[in-house]
């Protein structure tokens, strides 16, 4: 009698331990999403997500086939899986995309929406190798008319006027509603991480860190060829990064450096990444007022890339400082190396305009560049490293160590005469300045230029000078 009290004693506490263990995955179908391609799950999706982080934490998974969804935000503790096989993907309807933490880039185009978003968390990550998906070709000017008859609705436009800067000095002054979700929005958070993840065809940017802190990036891939203005990963005013083994295939700036607040873009370090873009590779700028220090871009590939294999710019107040970039090889790329501190002064989010920044200690080495045939360049003809300040902010210490450039020449005796203009407020980019009279480096405007092992070889004629030093070491 006393053994099968005990026995059934023992059942109650082992039942009752089971009964009391956390639970830690939710899966979304638990709560109604449907993985069908057609139904919009974002209630479901979020309600997982909440419940996720109400519990105290955990995962919440996709898994199965193609899940629709409009906007969801993240909450601290919550892991989002997307499992192999499995695609979350972007509603075509804008009106599911409300408006989150709003500004006014440097195009003058209002920013806000987005697919995936964190705001003000902690301890968040999108893990697995499954797919998210903006379907950003959706979110055309025709495609978004075309949508919405089809549905019937009418576009719900946020007021942005209070975003606008009074001296703004957007491209073209041109400020407008874009009406395109970025894909990943990271903003205020802290300990944020993307692990194995494939990210597709947003309709603006891919993934977006503002004022972050303690985030990383590993082993992502990304495809982003739907829209226009289409980043890959851009690091706004965040700290204490690592972006490593990523795989980017971009229309737009493939790793930008950017800070659309005057806080810094700081302590961050690349590495092992293979990178293709139709504008820039690893580029710092043009949003520019808050500082870019301590960084670190080591042993990568960039290939194909039209805009630019490195642009270090500096336009807004920003003040560059302490950057290493090296063990860097470039493919069939437009200019390997452009840098430029200018004075165009654009404000951000309402606050002051800064005064004009800097950049200093910027070591590049160990770089082998190939650039593309004068066929393929939009810049004709091209330079390998174009450098300048302005005559009242001239550039500080920049040091290039083992450096070996094949350029495609085809400079001519007129080439060789090109005066290239100030144009301090200008949108900084190589092509609004146009062609150089060096074929290897032009350089402008520099306190302390240093160079060590540094070589280039033409496959044709060039009748320019390999090098242009004007105000340089002065």
């Amino acid at each position: 009698m006393m053994k099968s009290k005990s026995k059934l004693l023992l059942s109650f506490i082992i039942i009752a331990l089971f009964s009391c263990e956390r639970k830690t995955v939710w899966d979304v179908r638990e709560f109604g999403a449907i993985d069908d391609n057609k139904t919009i799950n974002t209630e479901a999706i979020q309600s997982a997500i909440d419940a996720c982080n109400e519990a105290g934490g955990g995962t919440v998974t996709l898994d199965g086939e193609t899940f629709i969804s409009g906007t969801l935000l993240l909450k601290s503790n919550v892991t989002l899986n997307v499992t192999e096989n499995t695609v979350l993907l972007g509603s075509i309807n804008p009106n599911d995309y409300p408006v989150v933490d709003p500004f006014i880039d440097a195009t003058g185009q209002f920013r806000g929406q987005c697919f995936i978003g964190a705001i003000d968390v902690e301890n968040v990550a999108i893990t697995g190798k499954g797919t998210i998906n903006g379907q950003g070709e959706m979110f055309t000017p025709k495609n978004v008319k075309e949508t919405i008859k089809k549905l019937g609705i009418e576009i719900i436009k946020p007021d942005f006027s209070n975003l606008i800067a009074k001296d703004n000095k957007y491209v073209n002054n041109n400020i407008r509603y874009s009406n395109r979700p970025f894909l990943v929005r990271m903003v205020r958070s802290k300990n944020v991480k993307l692990k194995d993840i494939h990210l597709r065809q947003p309709a603006a940017w891919t993934l977006h860190f503002f004022q972050c802190n303690n985030f990383e990036v590993d082993g992502v891939d990304i495809h982003s060829h739907a829209n226009r203005n289409n980043d890959a990963i851009d690091i706004d005013s965040s700290t204490n990064g690592v972006i490593k083994n990523v795989t980017i295939d971009s229309g737009d700036d493939a790793i930008c450096f950017k800070s659309t607040s005057p806080k810094p873009s700081s302590d961050v370090e690349v590495y092992d990444c293979k990178l293709k873009s139709h504008w820039g590779a690893i580029k710092f700028g043009t949003e520019s007022m808050g500082d870019f220090k301590n960084i670190t871009i080591r042993d990568c590939f960039i290939h194909d890339t039209r805009g630019g294999g490195i642009k270090i710019l500096s336009v807004d107040g920003a003040n560059i400082d302490n950057v290493l970039i090296e063990n860097i090889t470039m493919e069939n790329v437009e200019m390997p190396i452009f840098i430029r501190l200018g004075e165009r002064g654009l404000t951000y989010r309402g606050v002051p305009k800064k005064p004009v920044g800097s950049i200093n200690n910027v070591t590049i080495k160990n770089i082998k560049a190939t650039v593309s045939s004068l066929d393929k360049l939009r810049l004709k003809p091209t330079t390998g490293f174009f450098f300048t300040g302005t005559p009242n902010h001239k550039i500080g210490r920049i040091t290039f160590e083992n450096i070996d450039v094949t350029l495609p020449g085809g400079g001519t005796d007129d080439d060789g005469k090109i005066e290239v203009p100030e144009n301090e407020t200008q949108y900084p980019e190589f092509i609004h300045l146009g062609a150089t009279p060096a074929y290897g480096v032009y350089a402008r405007h520099v306190e302390q230029l240093e160079t060590n092992n540094v070589v280039f070889h033409l496959n044709t004629e060039d009748k320019r000078q390999e090098t242009v030093l004007i105000d340089v070491n002065k």
